[in-house]
């Protein structure tokens, strides 16, 4: 028997469940929605979803919330997109609603204090394993050195923000790109 479900109230439950089983961040939540929304529920080929995701890692964003939306979108439309995105935030606004009445009762135990004293370093250390993926994927020549440690630079001694240092980026590839081509 076909579920009878309206489809923005299935595409919220089926985010909800993967937002709710999913660990390890947006990445790890592309194989599960594939999962769902091309095998499972059939709402989308392969090959959408595929230029979906290229589409999602290429955005600025959480990934997780980008594919909802973007999934959603190609389901149901603009209400296809929020009932997506409610669905996979759902879980996680529950569990740091719950933490957070946890620590605020709990949070003066020297014990619990102990506990974060040691999460904080190991989250630094995650960081900087991304840091060190991304930029082996990133860093390709001395050009890419010059411009990450420009960045650095800037970031770090001059203070400056992030999205001024993203556009120096993006128009220092666009500079290197054209010197490039000329020599060519």
């Amino acid at each position: 028997m076909k579920n009878k479900r309206p489809l923005l109230l299935d595409i919220y439950i089926t985010f909800l469940k993967i937002g709710a089983f999913s660990f390890g961040g947006g990445y790890a939540m592309i194989p599960l929605i594939e999962r769902e929304v091309v095998v499972n529920k059939k709402w989308i080929d392969k090959e959408k979803i595929v230029d979906i995701f290229a589409v999602v890692e290429s955005l600025p964003g959480a990934v997780a919330l980008n594919s909802s939306a973007f999934v959603g979108y190609t389901i149901a439309g603009i209400q296809g997109a929020i009932a997506a995105m409610l669905g996979n935030l759902t879980p996680s606004v529950i569990i740091v609603l719950l933490l957070s009445i946890l620590i605020s009762s709990v949070g003066s135990n020297p014990s619990i204090s102990a506990v974060f004293n040691g999460i904080r370093p190991a989250i630094v250390g995650l960081i900087a394993y991304a840091a060190y993926r991304i930029g082996r994927a990133a860093i390709k020549d001395y050009i890419t050195v010059i411009i990450m440690i420009i960045a650095f630079i800037g970031a770090v001694f001059l203070k400056i923000a992030p999205i001024p240092l993203i556009v120096f980026g993006a128009i220092s590839g666009i500079i290197v790109k054209k010197i490039q081509s000329k020599k060519l």
